[in-house]
Formats: C-alpha cells, structure tokens, sequence
C-alpha cells in the first residue's frame, strides 16, 4: 500500500493538462470516426426487432385502452429486450429479468419521490445519485450494452414539476413492468435464433474491484449533477437529457474512450435531432410514431455496434418521438433545440469532469497510448 501511495505522488505522474493536451492530439480525434465490425449483427438485428415487436403489441393496446396517457411507460418497458444480446448461451433471460427489475425501480422510484412531494431540485439530486448507482449495479452484475442509460431515460422521464397521486404513480410502474414481461416472454421465445457467444467471465467481485467501481460511481453522480445544474439554469424541461450525456461519457473505461463518447454524443445528437424536426414537422400520428419508434429501434442496435455516432444519429429522434408520445398536448418543437443544447452541454461537462477527477491509472493509460 505504501509503495502504491508513493508511486501516486511522484513526480512523473501525468498531470491533468497533460491528459487534457494528450485528448485533443489528432490520432486521438481521427479515432473517434473509426468503424468497428459489429461482434454479431444477428444478434443486434435480433435484439432491436425483439424490442420493435414488443413495442407494436403493447403500445396499440396502451394506446387504446383506458388509460392512453401511460403509452410512455408501456414504451420504457420495451426497451429492456436490448439488453443481453451477447450473453452466453442461457444466461440472457436472466439478465432481461434482472434489467427489468431496475427499469420498474426508476420508474416506481421516482414517481414514488414525486408522489410524496418532492420538489425539482430534490428529483434531479435523486437522479444525479441513480446515474452513479446504476452504473455500479451494471458494472458489478455483468449487464453490459446499453447499460445505466436506459434506466436514467426512464428515471428522467418519471420527473414532473407537477402533483401526482401514488395511484398514478403504481400505474406508471404497472404499465413498465406489463410490457417488459411482454419482452422478456419474447426474448425467451426467439432465444434459439440468437448466435451463441463464448461464455466471458464475470467482473472480480474483490474488494478492490468494489472499491473502484463505487469510485467510479461518486464520479459519475458529480458529473451528472453538474450537468443538471446548468441545464436546469438555462432553462431546460429535460435537465435528464443533460444527465445522460454526462453519464454517456462518463461509463467510457478509458479516457481517450470518454473523449469519442463525448464528440460521438455530440455528433450524432445533432444529425438525430435534425431528423426528428424533419419527422415532427409532418404532425404524424399515434399509429405512425409508433411505427417511426419500432422502425429507429432497430436501426439504432444495427448500427450503434459500428459507431457510436450512427447510434445517436437514430436513438435521438427515437428519444424524442417517445416523449412527443407521452405528452398529452405534444411535446412541440422546442424539444429538439433543447435536446441538441443539454446533450451538447452533458457531455462536454462529462468529459471536463472525466478529466479533473481521473484518477493516476487513468492519466498513466491515456499516457502509454501516447508513448505507443
């Protein structure tokens, strides 16, 4: 412990400029465009139609039932289906069951927390702390792709300024846990078409292990805080938007990673938003959004695998046309110009912030791809 202590303080450590100035290096940039050959496009064909079909049984009949305002809800839980595609063999029905528990938990929670009168500032502390705690709950149980982000999509959608009842509240989480059991019945019934992977080991449960992934958790929260903070003090509806860009770079394993995160992000959050302006212009209908959101679904899992950026270009406008469907009124217009800034100020606090509370492992990493 002493030596690792002395090591940490010497002199050669790199610096925070000195990772700052290795980031923005042209080999560094130029790897943010880099295409990488997805590890089973059947698998990620097979996940997105998994969560496209249940999204076409369940949003029709949500839409058409009694209580149509919870079609949002019913849409959360789909996406739970895009979870485990490259598990090994028997093992993703487990995870499908276990990412399911933890999309009902923010969906439950945070409505719960809105129910019991918490105010604005108190949900966006409430969800600054759940993008720190499900990013530990990801890393430790081997969840993987597409990880805390779709949990924090759901938790940022349950905030509300205004009053709700706990009944309405449970009804919100009825509707999420109804359609993802719809979805892991789906994933259970077209398992045999997946392309079996080699088995991977999961992560060291040590308490070293532990120690850092709590680290890396308390990181993430201040990060994501910090971007609320300054969504919410321009005046932003979503300030959850700007969570999830600073959570999207913040789960990056390596420095350099979170760095095409964040330029990724950024991109393809552009491109995407300007494709949703497109498709909301035309005033579409219920039936043509939901068909808009099966048919992003998969685009989104065939492509986000190659580059990031393609993902965003497609999960976007699908983000953006969940919400217009939830809304009662419709969301209107000004969503797309507020998605673009608290996307574009999340990840750019995400990666300030991977920078100044990088630790020296991360900052000797990012410095050996230099000297490589």
């Amino acid at each position: 412990m002493m030596r690792t202590v002395e090591t940490d303080r010497s002199d050669d450590a790199p610096r925070r400029r000195d990772a700052a100035r290795d980031l923005v290096c042209r080999s560094r940039l130029r790897e943010s465009l880099h295409l990488a050959p997805q590890p089973s496009l059947r698998n990620s064909l097979l996940a997105g139609g998994q969560a496209a079909i249940t999204a076409g049984i369940a949003l029709p009949l949500v839409h058409l039932s009694s209580r149509p305002e919870l079609i949002g809800f019913a849409a959360l839980g789909a996406m739970v289906a895009l979870f485990g595609r490259f598990a090994p063999p028997g093992e993703r029905n487990r995870i499908v069951l276990l990412c399911s528990f933890c999309q009902i938990l923010a969906v439950l929670g945070m409505s719960a927390a809105v129910a019991a009168g918490a105010s604005f500032p108190l949900q966006m502390l409430l969800l600054a702390l759940a993008c720190g705690g499900y990013l530990f709950v990801t890393t430790i149980t081997g969840i993987g792709a597409p990880g805390p982000l779709i949990f924090i999509f759901a938790a940022g959608a349950s905030m509300s300024r205004a009053p709700l009842t706990f009944e309405n509240g449970v009804a919100r989480a009825c509707a999420t846990a109804a359609v993802a059991a719809l979805a892991l019945l789906i994933c259970a019934l077209l398992e045999r078409q997946r392309h079996p992977l080699p088995r991977n080991p999961f992560p060291d449960p040590s308490f070293i292990r532990i120690g850092e992934h709590v680290g890396a958790a308390c990181r993430t929260s201040v990060a994501a805080g910090a971007a609320i903070i300054v969504c919410h003090q321009t005046g932003a509806t979503h300030p959850a938007w700007g969570a999830m860009g600073a959570l999207a770079v913040m789960q990056g394993a390596h420095l350099h990673v979170r760095l095409h995160r964040a330029l990724q992000r950024m991109a393809g959050t552009l491109i995407g938003a300007l494709l949703a302006w497109a498709l909301l212009s035309q005033q579409p209908s219920t039936w043509f959004l939901i068909g808009l959101i099966m048919l992003l679904q998969i685009a989104t899992e065939v492509t986000i695998g190659v580059n990031y950026v393609f993902g965003q270009i497609f999960v976007t406008p699908m983000a953006l046309l969940m919400t217009e469907l939830a809304a009662t009124n419709g969301a209107g217009p000004h969503i797309i110009a507020e998605r673009i800034i608290d996307t574009l100020l999340g990840a750019s606090i995400g990666l300030v912030a991977a920078i100044l509370l990088s630790t020296v492992e991360d900052r000797r990493h990012l410095a050996g791809l230099r000297n490589a």
